[in-house]
């Protein structure tokens, strides 16, 4: 072979070894191309809303795309199992939830994705309290008058949320059994349809995320009671928490996340890692978060984030055992 055969050949292999080495990468090449960000839910919710937000910090911190996908069905399943058979190459990322990676596995005996061998959390970024919240027809100011109230009345007192199995409808009935008071479950296709019978007197009492529940609140269209966070809402300071009303052991949240497939490369979790964090440390990504109604986190590390869940995990384990609940 000539010298001029040799070198063509030469390059020749180096543009193939570097066209294939490209959809990989690695961090200090990450990243070449857009990114995906899949959201588990239909666009237009607060979960896209937020999704959205983290995706355009994102693409301007690692100065490339990132697109937001919408995959909604089956409590977030289809999403969850779309980036679980991704490829772990940090171009596919997810918005995941309590929902989604606690909930689930213990609602479904059979599930198309498993949160501990397929995901891999790489920041917490928000976590809502719940707020309890009555039609003004029911003759209660405080979370004990409330229960009095409720004991006076057994079975006549229903519950509305966004569908059986999410986190608001367990968190009514995880009040329910520490209170010991009877409240039959009204399950909705959302949380709005569910708010607007609460409007109407149709069901008395709901247990919503804060963002939702902050209007009519504050319009007075309905009558907050407690908050389910250990510490009072700046949003509803004069709320207090269901922790602080004679119910301690009260602890409800709605958290969202930011993950990626589980064999993720450690150098460009890093990389995915950091630029989260940085946003979780920005004023106005912050700002832009905490004005929709998310509180935002500060970061985490990896053994933190897996302690939050765990506690999360325990937290619900025993309310849905109870109830024996399944959605399959």
């Amino acid at each position: 072979m000539n010298k001029l055969a040799s070198s063509a050949l030469v390059i020749c292999l180096v543009v193939v070894a570097e066209f294939v080495a490209a959809p990989g990468g690695t961090a200090a090449e990450y990243p070449a191309r857009p990114i995906k960000l899949v959201v588990p839910y239909a666009a237009g919710g607060p979960t896209d809303v937020l999704g959205r937000l983290v995706a355009e910090f994102l693409g301007r911190d690692l100065k490339q795309a990132v697109f937001v996908e919408n995959k909604a069905g089956a409590q977030g399943a289809i999403g969850a199992e779309s980036v679980a058979r991704s490829e772990p190459d940090g171009y596919t990322l997810f918005v995941t939830a309590a929902s989604i990676i606690v909930l689930n596995p213990m609602l479904y005996k059979k599930l198309p994705y498993d949160p501990v061998r397929d995901f891999r959390m790489l920041a917490l970024v928000t976590d809502l309290p719940v707020v309890m919240e009555i039609h003004p027809s029911v003759p209660a100011k405080t979370v004990a008058e409330f229960v009095a109230w409720a004991k006076q009345n057994p079975g006549k007192i229903n519950f509305g949320s966004a569908g059986t199995g999410g986190t608001i409808h367990l968190a009514g009935e995880m009040f329910k059994q520490m209170a010991g008071i009877d409240m039959t479950h009204v399950p909705y296709k959302g949380a709005g349809p569910a708010l607007t019978d609460l409007l109407s007197g149709n069901i008395q009492v709901m247990f919503d995320t804060l963002g939702t529940a902050l209007p009519p609140v504050k319009s007075g269209l309905v009558r907050a009671l407690g908050v389910s966070s250990t510490q009072r809402s700046p949003d509803l300071p004069d709320v207090p928490t269901i922790a602080e009303s004679g119910y301690p052991d009260y602890r409800v949240s709605v958290w969202y996340g930011i993950a990626a497939p589980a064999k993720l490369p450690d150098d460009i979790a890093l990389k995915i890692g950091a630029s989260l964090d940085r946003a979780l440390n920005d004023d106005a990504f912050r700002a832009s978060l905490e004005k929709i109604g998310f509180p935002v986190f500060r970061p985490r590390s990896a053994a933190a984030i897996a302690e939050f869940i765990d506690a999360d995990t325990a937290r619900w384990s025993g309310v849905i055992k109870s109830l024996n609940i399944s959605l399959d």
